[in-house]
């Protein structure tokens, strides 16, 4: 995940502080200075830091607070409050409407990753709906066409170019005027790049911007910078009208926080962060839910988005009676694992749950996971319709493990430990037994009055005895925001 030493540093710092007995003068600063040592390691500036100190101390003064607030809480709170102050520039950008063509303009240096942000930009659009298309603008750089011409097939997105033309301007205006006619309605135009700042690069981009005429343009940003973004990006902004910001490589940088707090310093919107090579390895750049994973509270509402995104709304009722029934076949199993590696990286997913620190998914151990999840489904892929129906584990009797042994090209012991990890889920999945499924009228009025007491008669008693009871289930239902998101996890209306 994104930053992920910088957010396991200010989450161990905030732990010893909910350790600590007593909440005093001296826990506190020790607790500051280990997230003031965590920031100026990831390379943001020195007065931003030393501001974000001041201000936490002036609000939470442990003297004037009265006996039973919780101080941990209060703590915990303002800390959440200054690191967003730093990371928020205090203004939108602007949104591309669907149906209705828009033209985004690409600008950066050379080497900041812009001709595959502009895929990953026009990819991410596209599952949402949208129509994209690619016009390559850059004749500067030897196989800037290939390397987009290359990405955009692999995507299936339409792409415009020329290996003859050599002026930017007209396959730009011509790109962006094909298009049109084709009814895209995200018309993204890549630009050359520079290996510096010169006068040269921002009288080209001004020349196209002014022959496309962009709803916005887009900044492209490497993050192992730091803080030098700041004069980047401010220099950008004043040759053309830079309107958003994406930060790239954050995967394998640790001055990460540094960028983003010097973007956010000029009033520039970071909109997206790379996180990696893949097209998936893009994430929108929401302040708040940031820090909440950076502090390792987790991001619900953009885990109830992946899980809407995987399983669709005519899905979901299916899964819900399959769950209350208690049922769980190798069939659900493999069902499942696709629509784990269908959200994404497992890292980004497991950051976004509370607890769990992004320094617990380490980018080896990911790809470890995901490879781990694809040989099973081959293993699953070489049994018979009886054999992934039937919930019945002594059905896989030895010769059956042979013959699917032999049938995905894995040994029998990696079939017994698919079948041991079936047996571990089979458990937790005879817990949902008993689930109380609303019928289809009462899905929408269950998920406008949603509190603890109507989760409370839904859920088997097994699991709510689980959760902790009632005062249990009103922590978590705190912990994960509105009850729109609560109910996404049972099938309801989003």
């Amino acid at each position: 995940m994104v930053l992920a030493q910088l957010g396991g540093s200010i989450s161990r710092a905030l732990q010893q502080m909910s350790n600590a007995t007593v909440i005093d003068e001296k826990v506190l600063n020790e607790c500051l200075n280990e997230i003031t040592r965590a920031l100026l390691q990831s390379d943001v500036q020195f007065k931003l830091v030393r501001d974000m100190q001041t201000n936490i101390k002036k609000i939470v003064n442990l003297d004037d607070l009265a006996a039973g607030h919780n101080k941990r809480r209060i703590i915990q709170q303002a800390i959440f409050n200054e690191l967003c102050k730093i990371l928020d520039p205090g203004k939108p950008s602007f949104t591309p409407k669907k149906g209705k063509a828009s033209v985004i303009m690409f600008v950066g240096l050379q080497g900041s990753g812009k001709t595959t942000t502009c895929t990953k930009y026009a990819f991410y659009h596209q599952k949402k709906g949208w129509k994209p298309a690619l016009v390559c603008a850059d004749t500067f750089r030897a196989g800037a066409f290939d390397q987009l011409k290359q990405n955009a097939t692999k995507a299936k997105i339409p792409f415009y170019g020329s290996y003859m033309e050599s002026d930017p301007v007209r396959i730009a205006a011509e790109g962006v005027e094909r298009f049109k006619k084709e009814n895209c309605d995200l018309i993204i135009v890549d630009t050359s790049g520079r290996h510096k700042q010169e006068a040269s690069l921002f009288e080209e981009m001004r020349q196209v911007a002014e022959a496309t005429k962009p709803d916005l343009v887009i900044f492209v940003m490497d993050s192992s910078i730091g803080q030098a973004a700041f004069d980047q990006a401010q220099a950008f902004k004043q040759s053309v009208s830079v309107g958003a910001v994406i930060v790239t490589k954050m995967d394998g940088h640790a001055k990460g926080g540094g960028a983003l707090s010097a973007v956010a310093a000029t009033k520039s919107p970071v909109i997206f962060i790379g996180t990696g090579e893949h097209m998936d390895e893009f994430e929108v750049f929401d302040v708040k839910p940031f820090v909440s994973r950076l502090l390792g509270m987790g991001d619900w509402s953009g885990f109830m988005d992946k899980i809407h995104e995987v399983v669709p709304m005519d899905q979901q009722p299916e899964l819900l009676q399959k769950l209350s029934e208690g049922n769980f076949t190798l069939r659900i199993m493999y069902e499942q694992f696709q629509n784990i590696l269908k959200m994404g990286p497992i890292g980004q997913v497991f950051s976004m749950l509370p607890g769990f620190s992004a320094e617990l998914m380490p980018k080896g151990r990911e790809k470890e996971s995901q490879a781990k999840i694809k040989r099973y489904m081959t293993m699953m892929d070489s049994m018979t319709n009886e054999e992934l129906d039937s919930s019945n584990p002594k059905l896989m009797n030895e010769s059956r493990m042979m013959r699917i042994a032999r049938g995905s090209g894995r040994a029998v012991r990696e079939v017994m430990e698919m079948l041991e990890e079936y047996k571990r889920l089979a458990k937790i999945w005879s817990k949902m037994k008993g689930l109380k499924i609303p019928k289809k009228g009462e899905m929408s009025a269950l998920s406008r009055n949603m509190n603890a007491q109507t989760m409370g008669k839904v859920l088997p008693p097994q699991m709510l005895k689980q959760i902790g009871g009632m005062g249990g289930l009103q922590n978590l239902m705190k912990q994960m925001g509105s009850s729109k998101d609560m109910m996404g996890m049972f099938g309801g209306e989003k």
